[in-house]
């Protein structure tokens, strides 16, 4: 499993841009000025604004929530409700240039499937997700014996919508089953802060309360 480099990395500058998420923000620097976007589970739209303010994105979206399609529509993004696990199989192949999956992998059904579609129909994908193997989950694990909440993860064990935790290494190890090709990696610490590039994966694994990755496959 190869670890990852500088060469590959995106900037360590993160612009400060109104009141957005930083792991947002990292997402939007992903993407190409212009290029045609599909936000899957797109929640309130914040990131599919950002990216047609920021990066003049052709942007479309999907979302399972009503309530979440409400607020986009309310802003004037384009947006439909639907479900990443049943809707994307319908979607042609390199119909978008982007597929994006933000803090959504691991309220997916089926995961490997999910990103097997988003390779499929983006020339790009870009997948965020919260590390269940971040130090502080472990320790809560560890030392307490129980499911951890986190800012994160902060749901309860029996309320949560997340059904497939995964850890930076095991998304690694998945986009190798997939034949992807991860072109930038990003692992943001506690305070929002991305972490050393040239660290070893196992480092990430440890520190990263979330990764952020930028993934192609050829055709």
């Amino acid at each position: 499993m190869s670890e990852p480099q500088m060469t590959n990395a995106v900037s360590t500058h993160i612009p400060a841009r109104d009141a957005a998420r930083v792991d947002l923000v990292l997402v939007a620097d992903m993407v190409e000025r212009g290029a045609r976007v599909l936000d899957v589970g797109c929640g309130d739209g914040a990131l599919l604004r950002l990216l047609q303010e920021e990066r003049g994105v052709d942007a479309r979206g999907i979302e399972l929530s009503q309530r979440g399609v409400n607020d986009c529509v309310a802003k004037g993004l384009s947006v439909i409700q639907g479900d990443a696990d049943a809707d994307l199989d319908s979607y042609p192949a390199r119909s978008f240039d982007y597929v994006i999956l933000s803090q959504t992998l691991q309220a997916t059904r089926a995961p490997r499937r999910v990103l097997d579609n988003m390779l499929r129909i983006g020339r790009k994908a870009v997948v965020s997700f919260p590390n269940f193997g971040f130090w502080k989950v472990r320790s809560q694990l560890f030392f307490k014996g129980r499911m951890p909440v986190t800012k994160n993860l902060s749901y309860a064990w029996h309320d949560t919508p997340n059904i497939h935790f995964c850890t930076i290494r095991d998304f690694v190890a998945l986009a190798h089953e997939l034949d992807a090709k991860i072109e930038r990696a990003v692992a943001l610490d506690a305070h929002g802060k991305p972490i050393g590039f040239n660290a070893p994966w196992a480092f990430w694994n440890m520190f990263g309360e979330q990764g952020v990755f930028l993934l192609s496959r050829e055709r």
